[in-house]
């Protein structure tokens, strides 16, 4: 019986330790990741500010490369929409345009399966190409669980966004006319 009171004992305790311990953590999360294109701000720009072409440099496309798409709305700025539906890698979800400011800036709202954060795109000239920073943010609340798995958001997305830039910037770099 003493047994069954420890054990029930330590529980309560990790469970009040991991509570508030989540609570002590940053409500927000904040990835970015760089890379400076060779091209101007006007032709990184172009290819941003819609998702036409967003799965030829996408670091998700090719872990479900059988997950539908559907586009709403404008084809590029505000309001552009990409649905998707896949595989447990990819889950489903939507982004949207919801700011565009030319050569500058795209922020897009994104929802992954019913959770929110925010994206965006910064464009600032460098050398003769442009730096792109590619940027997440998201919002935890007081749900400790969420701010827990916020420490692991660097680790989990940046690899991804790194990818994805590398693959943008060959994407630009190759065709001299985007």
């Amino acid at each position: 019986m003493k047994f069954i009171r420890w054990v029930l004992a330590a529980i309560a305790v990790l469970g009040v330790v991991f509570v508030a311990g989540g609570l002590l953590l940053p409500s927000t999360t904040h990835v970015e990741r760089s890379v400076v294109i060779e091209r101007s701000p006007a032709q990184v720009f172009a290819t941003l500010d819609s998702f036409e072409r967003f799965n030829a440099w996408s670091p998700w496309a090719e872990y479900d490369p059988q997950a539908t798409y559907t586009f709403e709305g404008p084809a590029r700025g505000v309001g552009a929409r990409m649905r998707w539906v896949g595989n447990r890698a990819v889950g489903s979800g939507s982004q949207e345009i919801t700011a565009s400011e030319p050569h500058r800036r795209i922020a897009v709202a994104l929802d992954f399966d019913g959770s929110q954060a925010q994206a965006s795109y910064l464009l600032a000239p460098e050398g003769q190409g442009t730096r792109v920073t590619w940027a997440f943010d998201s919002a935890h609340g007081f749900n400790p669980f969420k701010r827990w798995l916020g420490l692991l958001f660097d680790r989990m997305i940046g690899a991804d966004y790194e990818k994805g830039l590398a693959k943008l910037k060959a994407l630009l770099e190759q065709n001299p006319q985007d």
